[in-house]
């Protein structure tokens, strides 16, 4: 090839401001011997020219495309050749708009391994400091306040720079040029550690680091103040410590995530795929649900009733140096009681979690927005969200259907609020959706707070003025008040009530950019438009609108909440022999005697406090009590969970899937399922009798799936909602769902339960107004 001198024009798209990227186009320019410039431009891109050989350009590109900076996302890159310019030198010019960028933020992510090995370095200036970050890594949303992206608009405005950290900054061959978290033991922020009186036990990094590892080996629970919020840390491998941690915080059954200081580490307790390896490794560091491989007696500890135990590696440089001293896992949970969020401030670890910490590693840098870790789990083989949080957010999703235009003046941005559980909220900006960080369970003022204040710091980092707000159908939600409150108050079109099934479907429909497919939406509760619990649901579903095409055959829930919290008060709808439904709720402690079990039996009976419904979540619930796996619900999704764990160690049994017909739709009728399980239970294991239940309830929705996509003329089936995070019934349905010639839909960008239902909920809200 002619290596005589050209010129290129290029432009380059994605997740490239505020990420280091011009310079790493700077260095790498030089590197190829290359002339020109780099600028960002008003519209959240990169121009870049290049001056000199065909070869060295051609190879300059190749790098771009393909190893950019870890925290960018190239999306194109355009090419114009033009005649040379006689560029020799190379340099990053001024820009569109304020140094970092007007609209692309990105997020929180690991300590790079360049920084790592700067802190490792005994001669580096860098050397011990946790907080130390370069543009490839460390707090990003977390840490910004309003754009443009730098250093005044963020908590690190309180920490001036010391001359050495300023000469960096402003070398652009330096790998912390335009750092906006550029920090050293000089001028950054600084640890100290606290009793739980909030006096103090030491003041200075190193000692307060070395304090607070001696309190976790002596058995304390510690809370430590990190990147977006606080964790509850204690020794994972001392069960009696751990046990202290359940009772302080009235967490009695929960798991709890640990943190390990390394693959080794992880391995020796867990089975690790190579596909679970690099999503523990990858630079976001989410938390992964593994399969528990070993006899350690602590793991029962940590997940009670389980065969997974949720992982993480070190993200932060605090992280890497704490295990300096602590040889193995650490408990590391969001430090926060039941009902309330992670505490974000040392006055709010002190205030909220009085008597539970003994003492609190906390820094001085300003937490300015929440930011829990993300959790993903492999499920059929593929990565799923169960939260889509800190290393992800605010990272936008493709909206769908797409705004013709963007910026057009008649496409309302969306401000979509979610469900009630494990809610997020969602803020449509053209043709970008952005999923908001985890905020919990809404149902409390503190917890809707948490939400309102999302809302507004998204809208202004992102600066859209939402036209539309949509929300979850049911009356009662915090979230659905809360849209309320917005319409009228802002002036927004809505609320947009969007049906609870048909948003998790959407949600689904957007992922995979279709008009239309024949979705199984299965979970523990949402509001039906005839009054009564849907859960296992199949719906041919459509961006705008839904028809209820089978699902689960209705049974009821004895004593209302009261059947969610005592799954075995559920077996009085399911079974038809009163002696058997007495001795089953004695046998599980529902009731003390007879007569009480008589009692619940007559709720069914009479139709009183017995609301109707169709969930799977629930019908999983009375399996896991049926067979003696979990009888009492303390934390949501328990029963089915350990359902779920039990069914991984047994075979499944030959059954039919019992069938009937509601309403003319057919239904897997949950009644049969329970009276056939019983029936057998003398023949087969526990074990064996829970993988029977989950193959069964998989196989019977998603044959009606697959006949309702035949009959309609429907080419894809998909799987949504809480139940899609069990691997054994996703992997059913998939497999049965290919064997039929249909395609597969499943998720792999937003979570399948209530995470994920905001995008949903701003998805039909779009169709809706196009």
């Amino acid at each position: 090839m002619s290596d005589e001198r050209t010129r290129a024009a290029v432009t380059v798209t994605g997740v490239v401001q505020g990420v280091g990227f011009r310079p790493f186009v700077y260095r790498t320019a030089v590197d190829n011997d290359l002339g020109g410039w780099v600028k960002n431009t008003g519209d959240a891109g990169v121009e870049i020219r290049l001056e000199g050989g065909r070869e060295a350009i051609d190879s300059f590109l190749d790098r771009l495309r393909h190893d950019p900076p870890p925290l960018a996302r190239v999306e194109t890159v355009d090419v114009a050749w033009e005649e040379p310019a006689d560029e020799r030198d190379f340099e990053i010019v001024p820009s569109s708009d304020a140094d970092g960028g007007s609209g692309t933020i990105p997020p929180d992510t690991a300590m790079c391994d360049a920084c790592l090995e700067d802190m490792r370095d005994p001669d580096s200036r860098y050397h011990d400091y946790w907080a130390t970050s370069c543009v490839d890594c460390g707090p990003r949303y977390t840490v910004i306040r309003s754009l443009p992206y730098d250093r005044p608009t963020t908590s690190m405005d309180a920490f001036p720079m010391c001359e050495a950290c300023r000469e960096e900054y402003e070398d652009p061959a330096d790998r912390r040029y335009h750092a906006q978290t550029i920090a050293c033991p000089d001028c950054g922020p600084s640890l100290e550690l606290l009793d739980e009186d909030g006096n103090q036990l030491a003041d200075d990094d190193e000692t307060a680091i070395e304090a607070a590892c001696d309190r976790l080996a002596g058995g304390d629970l510690v809370a430590i103040k990190g990147i977006g919020g606080a964790h509850l840390a204690c020794d994972a491998t001392d069960p009696d410590v751990v046990e202290r941690l359940r009772e302080r915080t009235g967490r009695p059954e929960k798991p709890f995530a640990v943190m390990a200081p390394d693959i080794e580490s992880v391995e020796s307790f867990a089975s690790v795929s190579s596909a679970e390896r690099d999503a523990l490794t990858d630079t976001r560091r989410p938390v992964v649900l593994l399969e528990e491989d070993g006899d350690q007696r602590w793991l029962e500890a940590v997940s009670p009733g389980l065969h997974t135990v949720g992982v993480m590696l070190p993200y932060a440089g605090l992280h890497h140096l704490l295990f300096d001293h602590v040889g193995g896992p650490l408990v590391m949970t969001s430090a926060n009681m039941p009902g309330t969020p992670m505490a974000t401030t040392t006055e709010g670890i002190l205030e909220d979690l009085g008597g539970v910490v003994d003492a609190a590693l906390v820094h001085d840098r300003e937490i300015v927005a929440r930011c829990d870790d993300s959790v993903v789990r492999f499920a059929g083989g593929q990565r799923r969200f169960v939260r889509r949080s800190r290393g992800w957010v605010p990272q936008s999703v493709p909206r769908w259907p797409a705004v013709d235009g963007a910026g057009d003046a008649d496409a309302p941005d969306v401000l979509a609020l979610g469900a009630e559980f494990d809610a997020t909220v969602a803020l449509t900006q053209d043709d970008d959706v952005y999923p908001s960080q985890y905020i919990g369970d809404v149902d409390s003022p503190e917890t809707l707070s948490y939400l309102t204040d999302t809302v507004a710091h998204l809208q202004e980092l992102l600066g859209i003025d939402p036209g539309v707000v949509a929300c979850d159908r049911h009356p009662d939600f915090l979230t659905t008040e809360q849209a309320k409150r917005y319409a009228e108050r802002d002036g927004l079109e809505g609320p947009v009530a969007v049906q609870h099934h048909h948003a998790h479907a959407a949600s689904l429909l957007a992922e995979h950019e279709r008009e239309r497919a024949v979705v199984v939406t299965a979970d523990g509760t949402g509001y039906g438009p005839d009054g009564t619990i849907w859960g296992g649901e199949v719906l041919d579903a459509t961006l705008e609108d839904y028809d209820r095409v089978g699902g689960l055959a209705p049974f009821r829930l004895p004593g209302g909440s009261a059947a969610v919290e005592s799954p075995a008060r559920i077996l009085a709808s399911l079974l038809d022999d009163p002696d058997r439904i007495d001795e089953l709720l004695l046998e599980r402690g529902v009731v003390d005697r007879p007569s009480d079990a008589a009692t619940i039996r007559a709720q069914v009976e009479q139709e009183v406090n017995s609301p109707v419904t169709t969930s799977m979540g629930r019908a999983l619930d009375v399996v896991s009590a049926l067979l003696g796996v979990c009888s009492e619900r303390t934390y949501e999704g328990e029963p089915a969970m350990k359902l779920e764990a039990a069914a991984a160690e047994g075979q499944s049994v030959d059954l039919s899937v019992p069938r009937t017909t509601v309403d003319g739709r057919p239904a897997v009728d949950p009644a049969a399922l329970v009276g056939r399980l019983d029936a057998k239970r003398d023949e087969r294991s526990t074990a064996d009798l829970a993988a029977t239940a989950q193959e069964t309830l998989a196989r019977g929705l998603a044959d009606i799936a697959i006949e309702a996509a035949t009959d309609r003329g429907v080419d894809a089936v998909g799987f949504t909602g809480g139940v899609a995070y069990n691997d054994a019934i996703t992997r059913t349905v998939h497999e049965r769902v290919r064997a039929a010639g249909l395609e597969w839909l499943s998720h792999e960008h937003l979570p399948p339960g209530d995470g994920g239902i905001a995008v949903g909920q701003a998805t039909v809200a779009t169709a809706r107004w196009s």
